[in-house]
């Protein structure tokens, strides 16, 4: 009898602002030609830089793939490495999307816990892309407050024990999009061992 695939789903972001071209997009479109294995079946979307899109587009992923694990690219122009978020907000978002606008109440969900935090062990996922010596990989407790920190609050408050956000650097810093897309690779790996055991 064969066995059900797992499904992976994997998200990037369009452009917006400075990010004509968006690097989580690029990295997420190489780690897609990477794969997962054959016992995976790796869904990747590109997903606007607008909170409503993220509000809409993000539960219904969920609902149409039932993922094992959700996985959330976005740019960061400050990091440096691979950052992988512990945790996501509720309130503060007070910057503009690409549609020149802001969530009701500058909140994700009304009425909701100040912060969720992503059960998945971040640190024991960032020494596994570590110990490869290939990229270097730290953990963080802000993910900016703007559609990265908003599209994780909202799949962690689906579901906070098989979801995580990994902010990648610009192109223009020390990796190419290969070897974050490696990175990418090695860190969803450690993270569905993690969500099997």
């Amino acid at each position: 009898m064969p066995t059900t695939k797992r499904t992976v789903l994997v998200t990037g972001f369009g452009p917006f602002g400075v990010h004509k071209v968006n690097a989580s997009w690029v990295v997420v479109q190489h780690f897609a030609k990477l794969g997962l294995g054959d016992d995976v079946r790796l869904v990747v979307r590109e997903i606007p830089v607008a909170y409503e899109s993220v509000r809409t587009v993000i539960p219904s992923l969920w609902s149409e793939f039932d993922p094992v694990l959700v996985i959330h690219v976005g740019v960061s122009g400050v990091a440096n490495d691979l950052t992988l978020e512990q945790l996501a907000h509720n309130n503060g978002y007070v910057l503009d999307d690409i549609t020149g606008n802001c969530p009701e109440g500058n909140c994700c969900v009304v009425g909701a816990e100040r912060v969720i935090s992503s059960e998945i062990d971040m640190q024991d996922v960032c020494d596994s892309v570590n110990n490869t010596n290939k990229i270097t990989a730290v953990t963080s407790d802000d993910a900016g407050r703007y559609l990265c920190d908003f599209s994780y609050y909202t799949s962690l408050y689906i579901n906070r024990r098989r979801c995580a956000f990994i902010h990648v650097p610009t192109l223009d810093k020390r990796y190419t999009a290969e070897e974050l897309a490696y990175g990418l690779k090695v860190a969803i790996l450690s993270m569905l061992e993690q969500i099997s055991s």
